[in-house]
């Protein structure tokens, strides 16, 4: 957009208070791995090590803060702690850069869009003040392929500068069409992307907010379904976790309970027949110990559901809508167990819209 030149009011309001320097300078970088690798053969000795740049607050800003508009939109799932980063980004522009205009977009993209959308909300630090308390989005969620054009169209009448979107990959696609819109048309537009999922599986980022609390939500679902399956005479309980191509909540979550005997991922290849498959493995632990708790991850489907079985379909951010993998497993244990002629009983639980929705 250009060089910034307006110094940032950050140092006024924080500086003194916390520490002497609350800027992050351009030549601060951060280590792509915090471990010593020796150089490969042949490289030049002078070749620095992978490094990225530091995200905080610069010194120069390109907009001046008393005069921005800006604006918050989330779009796609829930996931815990929504709210609490909707609330924080409202405090830090208000408190911290002094800025007084800032808009709140309803249910997502569409709300970008004039005439589709509900009329954005006002933010200001007193409306926000006890969100983080609750589960969801306070603005409102959507998925959506809106027309960039008519986004740009929306922000550039509202003479709307920050866009701040809080979403998944698909999200962030639609921040990058809104981007190159505004770049296109000569409009000076900042755009940042916040990234959200609950699965975890955004490269380069150690931990997406409300992970934990999902993880733990999810442990505690898990500790419940193994009391029901000890309850019954070779008991299966099926958990499904969300995770459309990642295992990574999965995972967490079992071994945070510690009680969970079969845990399937999308990144491990496995099979379900045959002496080494999995059903077999589940008889040979119900002979044994008479139950099991199984975690399945729903991006399993993709693996374990022949091209026939899976009814190939797509949502309205372009990701694939897997059918229920747990309902598959469920039917498929069941009949493996009836043909051995093994006597058991076989019970799903899906926690994923209990594991999502509640408060970080």
């Amino acid at each position: 957009m250009g060089e910034p030149k307006i110094p940032s009011p950050v140092e006024l309001v924080v500086g003194e208070i916390s520490h002497d320097n609350p800027f992050v300078e351009e030549e601060d970088r951060v280590l792509l791995s915090p471990y010593f690798e020796p150089r490969p053969p042949g490289q030049d000795p002078d070749t620095p090590p992978l490094t990225y740049e530091v995200a905080g607050p610069r010194r120069m800003l390109f907009f001046e803060p008393a005069n921005v508009r800006a604006a918050i939109v989330t779009c796609g799932g829930l996931c815990p702690g929504i709210n609490d980063v909707v609330r924080r980004l409202v405090l830090a522009l208000w408190y911290n850069y002094g800025v007084r205009e800032i808009f709140g977009i309803r249910y997502g993209y569409r709300g970008l869009v004039e005439g589709e959308g509900e009329v954005p909300y006002i933010l200001k630090p007193e409306e926000i003040e006890t969100i983080s308390n609750d589960g969801g989005t306070y603005l409102g969620s959507s998925r959506g392929n809106q027309d960039p054009v008519d986004m740009v169209d929306f922000l550039q009448r509202r003479k709307i500068q920050i866009l701040f979107t809080i979403g998944g990959d698909g999200t962030q696609r639609g921040a990058m069409a809104i981007s190159r819109e505004a770049r296109k048309r000569g409009y000076a537009l900042s755009v940042v992307g916040i990234p959200k999922t609950i699965d975890n599986d955004i490269g380069l980022v150690e931990r997406t907010f409300g992970f934990d609390t999902a993880v733990s939500l999810a442990a505690h679902v898990l500790r419940g379904a193994h009391v029901e399956a000890e309850a019954e005479h070779n008991g299966v309980v099926i958990v499904k976790i969300m995770g459309r191509q990642s295992g990574f909540l999965a995972t967490q979550a079992s071994i945070a309970s510690g009680d969970v005997n079969f845990l399937l991922v999308p990144e491990v290849p496995f099979e379900l027949d045959g002496p080494k498959g999995f059903l077999y493995s589940l008889k040979r632990r119900l002979e044994l110990r008479h139950h099991a708790l199984v975690v399945v991850a729903e991006g399993c489907a993709e693996q374990l559901m022949t091209q026939r079985e899976k009814d190939l379909r797509w949502d309205d951010s372009g990701n694939l809508i897997f059918e229920d993998v747990g309902v598959y497993l469920k039917t498929r244990i069941a009949e493996f167990m009836k043909e051995v002629g093994l006597e058991s009983k076989v019970r799903y639980i899906d926690p994923s819209y209990y594991v999502r929705s509640l408060p970080a």
